[in-house]
């Protein structure tokens, strides 16, 4: 048995298309991730899925209510910038504290939210995977809205303010796509997958280009074949987890990016003066 093997069935179909949109949607946000130094607000929220999958399974039958709640409130409560690593880090200790104690008054199957924390990307379901499609399309429509503001904000916030910017709104509303955004998609691949594809690609991305368009794009390529490329080799080795070949494929862009990088930047500089060099000599 191999690749071809199982793609023959829908789960094997499902889990590819769920990981190519889950992908989608994290390395359009992981460059701003990585500009914005928010690492930490993409582990909170990823973590605090499995809370909010608890309290809406308790409460309302459906995980995915309880994942939107916890989003608007990592959203509300961490648009100050100098606030938002301590505010997360309270909410999510609060909330994982909350969200094994709701657990043990949930009568139905534990591994519902349990699967949060380590995912069952071959358990994926077509109103799951409706779900991840448009989370893809939300995100992308509203990074196209607010991209150059956005970006400005992020690269420079003191001018960007300055200028006129709204750099508090903005922050509030990339905030809530990346808590929604990440929140979601755990529920459907696990919190392991989503900390990779929405930090990893990006921050190999950015030690290879300076253009932030180009930096996006290999992030969503990078994040793509690290979780499309992880799922068809698990079907191959059956033996290893798709989560591990994943992650692993992730990091191997990180590395090669980290020693290559230096060679991008030095090559970069000598293009930007060759220039000046060429005019001195004929001066």
């Amino acid at each position: 048995m191999g690749i071809g093997f199982y793609l023959q069935f829908p789960f094997a179909q499902h889990s590819l298309e769920a990981a190519f949109l889950v992908a989608i949607s994290c390395g359009l946000i992981g460059p701003f991730v990585i500009t914005r130094t928010m690492a930490f607000a993409v582990h909170g929220a990823s973590e605090l899925a499995f809370t909010g999958a608890v309290a809406g399974l308790l409460v309302a039958d459906n995980p995915v209510a309880g994942a939107v709640v916890v989003a608007t409130l990592i959203g509300v409560l961490g648009q100050r910038a100098s606030e938002r690593d301590s505010t997360i880090g309270v909410i999510l200790a609060a909330g994982l504290g909350l969200g094994v104690f709701l657990l043990g008054y949930y009568h139905g199957y534990a591994s519902e939210a349990l699967n949060i924390l380590f995912g069952n990307i071959f358990g994926v379901s077509t109103s799951q995977l409706i779900l991840l499609g448009v989370i893809a399309v939300a995100v992308a429509m509203v990074l196209i809205v607010v991209w150059r503001p956005l970006l400005f904000a992020s690269v420079d916030p003191d001018v960007a303010r300055a200028r006129g910017v709204r750099t508090g709104l903005l922050g509030t509303i990339f905030l809530f796509v990346l808590a929604i955004t990440v929140t979601l998609a755990a529920q459907v691949v696990g919190t392991l997958l989503v900390l990779s594809l929405a930090i990893t690609p990006a921050a190999a991305a950015q030690r290879l280009s300076v253009n932030p368009v180009v930096v996006t794009a290999m992030s969503v390529v990078m994040a793509v074949l690290a979780a499309d490329g992880g799922l068809l080799l698990s079907f191959q080795f059956a033996s290893v987890k798709p989560s591990v070949l994943i992650v692993a494929i992730s990091f191997g862009f990180y590395v090669i990016a980290r020693i290559v990088g230096p060679f991008v930047t030095a090559s970069r500089r000598n293009r930007s003066i060759a220039p000046e060099l060429a005019e001195l000599s004929h001066g």
